[in-house]
């Protein structure tokens, strides 16, 4: 079976065989370090003695190791702090990492230097050599100079550079703990500068801190002054303002609002009163009018007089009606009697005109009290505009010692509270672990260890030389060699000249597609023809589906193309054969396909048909009604009947002549050179030739610039491979695609057609 994976190698046994050959033997080498086992054996244990060695002298460290937990989240001992707590993991995380490094600040370790006297410890560069110079100069009679500050000042930078080496500071990951380490030729100087360095960092942490409130306390105080001389400005100027314009009232609202107010209110109930007034004397006034009973209206009821004269007039009527039965009518007590009646009558209608006089009086009075209200409120009403005009500079006054007034006493508030803060110490860091005195070193380690280091390297050594020196003597063989290899050495022969094996063919892996019935449609030929051109989608072929420019198949094509472009080497017109084996119309299918998938990217496309045996796609395209010669008609391979057809699908389709193979190829040879001359195309796809190529086909495939073998899957795949490259033999290197043509073959179609209809 054909493994597509790996270039084609024809040779491939042979070099093998060679560098097998001309290799190096793995057998010789081992036994090679098995001559030498004893040298390479005592040189691994010098090398293990030497490692030990120099173990011993190296000077011993010991690390100690304190914990310390630093939490962001400091203490909430007020409700407000001056520096905002770290809430999300990463500004956490960084948090920690800020501490982690500034237990290794300056400040800390020359803090840390000054406690422990380390500018005068010899392991931090202290000042053993400098009293020795000082005890020979005593000798001598010299005095050494005194030390300057310059001098204690580089004396202490470079404690700080030893000490700053002699300390690791680990971060413990996911987590808020810092391990401390620090070490020393001392286990318990390294013990004290580890905890000394802890809690030198947690001082300086809550001194720095405490500074920052100091000073925070100091600035907000120094604005405090300044703070409250504006808003004692903002509320002198509103104060001034006012008494200016007059806004003179309560807490909720000015004198003259409320003036304004009540002058409406008296407005309307004084209208109110003149309305009434004016009712009851028209009422009084349609009574008399109208010569009604006088003493009906509500007021003559209500009148004690009225009352008193209507029952003495209810007497006399009575009195006149008794009279008037009894006596004549000329009798002087009925006529005394009647004067009476008269009398009454004219008295009720007196006190009624005096009622009427009344409500006139009172209608005046409440018209003049209306008149009066009514200037009183046109008077406040211009003034309360006035006010109203003011009013926006007042609220604007207001506003600015509103705002005066909320700085000042935020900055206040602000300023106690930080001054409170600077004796609290709001920060979470602790110590978890004290360094203690380490009881095993850390540098160096075991000497096992350096044992087995200095063997193994003892060991390499010795084989790598004997290796090395067995190579570069090789030319002089030693006398183990001819002992080894007698049969060898008398069986070489005088050196003979050899001819260099030939180069080795290696073909390029090739591209591979696949055809399937999801890529293609089927339609019904020359039965759903389109007018007057050649449509090569209704050819009665299976054709690529419009409208799906994405698929798999079209990449692969498009793949392709670009290695044909390659391989073309920049030519204006490149020239692609496919070919296949057997006498199927595969080839010729996909052919069409692969000058379809070209068109549709905008190539210019030529397909001729070079398969002079089958003429597959002249049979298709050259039938009655179909044939539209090109405009021009100038591309032929020697026939009339053989000339470029022009196609709706934009591409040229030269259908090859009834002639000899020979004749036939040499056509397609000048039909292309005068295509590449004329360069109306960018692609030349030729159908073809068939299989088994004879020497016309061959030089028909010698001039095309790539090939693409189709194979049928209804034929076994390795051997129509096997087929093509064989038939191709040195045009094998052209080959830059392969194509699996997993359609139905035309029989199967064919039946299935039938059944369906």
């Amino acid at each position: 079976m054909l493994d597509y994976n790996q270039p084609i190698d024809r040779a491939r046994s042979e070099a093998q065989q060679q560098r097998s050959q001309t290799g190096f033997d793995v057998l010789e080498l081992v036994s090679l370090l098995w001559r030498r086992k004893v040298a390479i054996a005592a040189a691994a244990l010098l090398g293990a003695t030497l490692a030990v060695t120099i173990g011993k002298s190296l000077t011993p460290r010991y690390t100690a190791t304190a914990q310390l937990y630093v939490d962001p989240r400091e203490l909430q001992l007020v409700d407000r702090e001056l520096t905002p707590r770290a809430q999300d993991v990463s500004g956490m995380s960084m948090v920690v990492e800020s501490q982690a490094r500034l237990i290794t600040s300056n400040s800390v370790l020359l803090r840390v230097i000054e406690q422990a006297n380390l500018d005068k410890d010899p392991e931090f560069g202290g000042g053993d050599g400098k009293s020795a110079m000082s005890s020979l100069l005593g000798l001598i009679g010299l005095q050494p100079r005194a030390s300057s500050a310059a001098d204690a000042r580089e004396v202490q930078l470079a404690a700080l550079e030893a000490l700053n080496r002699h300390i690791t500071i680990r971060k413990t990951e996911k987590s808020f703990i810092v391990d401390i380490e620090v070490w020393s030729t001392d286990p318990a100087k390294a013990a004290m500068l580890a905890n000394m360095l802890t809690n030198t960092y947690l001082t300086e942490s809550r001194n720095s801190q405490a500074l920052a409130i100091r000073r925070a306390t100091s600035d907000l105080s120094s604005r405090l002054k300044e703070l409250r001389e504006r808003l004692r400005n903002a509320e002198t100027v509103l104060a001034t303002y006012k008494a200016q314009n007059n806004f003179v009232g309560t807490q909720d609202a000015l004198i003259s609002d409320q003036q304004l107010s009540s002058s409406n209110q008296r407005l309307s109930a004084a209208r109110a009163a003149t309305m009434d007034a004016q009712a009851r004397l028209d009422q009084i006034e349609a009574s008399r009018r109208t010569a009604a009973d006088a003493g009906a209206i509500p007021e003559a009821l209500q009148s004690p007089t009225i009352a008193n004269l209507r029952a003495q007039y209810a007497d006399a009527r009575k009195k006149y009606a008794e009279q008037t039965a009894e006596l004549g009518p000329r009798h002087p007590a009925l006529r005394q009697t009647e004067k009476q009646v008269e009398d009454l009558k004219r008295t009720i209608s007196e006190e009624i005109d005096r009622f009427a006089q009344s409500a006139k009086n009172d209608l005046t009075r409440a018209r003049d009290y209306e008149a009066s209200l009514n200037r009183a409120l046109e008077a406040q009403k211009r003034q309360s505009v006035q006010l109203s005009q003011a009013a926006v500079r007042l609220r604007e006054l207001e506003r600015e010692v509103d705002a005066s007034r909320d700085v000042y006493q935020s900055f206040l508030k602000r300023s106690r509270e930080t001054e409170e803060q600077e004796s609290l110490n709001t920060s979470a860091a602790r110590i978890i672990g004290e360094a203690t005195v380490p009881q095993r070193r850390s540098f160096p380690p075991a000497m096992s260890l350096f044992a087995m280091i200095g063997f193994i390297f003892g060991a390499l050594a010795a084989s790598s030389w004997f290796v090395a020196a067995e190579h570069l003597f090789a030319g002089a063989p030693s006398p183990a060699r001819r002992e080894r290899s007698p049969a060898r050495e008398v069986s070489r022969s005088p050196p003979e000249t050899v001819a260099p094996p030939p180069p080795l063919a290696l073909v390029e892996k090739p591209l591979i597609a696949r055809l399937q019935e999801a890529d293609v449609i089927r339609t019904l030929g020359a039965i759903l023809a389109t007018g007057g051109g050649v449509d090569l989608t209704r050819l009665g072929w299976p054709t690529l589906r419009p409208g799906f420019p994405l698929t798999t198949l079209l990449n692969a094509l498009r793949d392709m193309r670009a290695a044909l472009a390659r391989r073309a080497g920049g030519k204006a017109m490149a020239v692609i054969a496919l070919v296949g084996p057997g006498e199927t119309t595969g080839h010729s299918v996909t052919a069409l396909n692969f000058a379809l998938a070209a068109a549709r990217d905008g190539a210019r496309v030529l397909m001729i048909d070079a398969d002079h045996q089958a003429h597959t796609l002249s049979n298709k395209v050259d039938r009655p009604g179909k044939i539209e010669p090109g405009k021009h008609g100038w591309l032929s391979i020697g026939s009339k009947a053989a000339r470029e057809i022009k196609t709706v699908n934009g591409i040229a389709v030269l259908p090859t002549t009834e002639t000899d193979a020979g004749k036939a190829a040499e056509a397609i040879r000048k039909a292309i050179a005068q295509a590449r001359s004329a360069g109306d195309y960018d692609l030349v796809i030729l159908d073809g030739p068939a299989m088994p190529l004879s020497a016309a086909g061959r030089k028909l495939l010698d001039g095309a610039d790539a090939l693409v073998a189709v194979l049928p899957t209804s034929l076994d795949i390795n051997d129509s491979m096997e087929e093509v490259l064989t038939a191709l033999g040195g045009a094998e290197r052209k080959l830059v695609g392969v194509v699996l043509d997993e359609l139905t073959p035309a029989t199967q179609t064919r039946q299935r057609g039938r059944q369906y209809a």
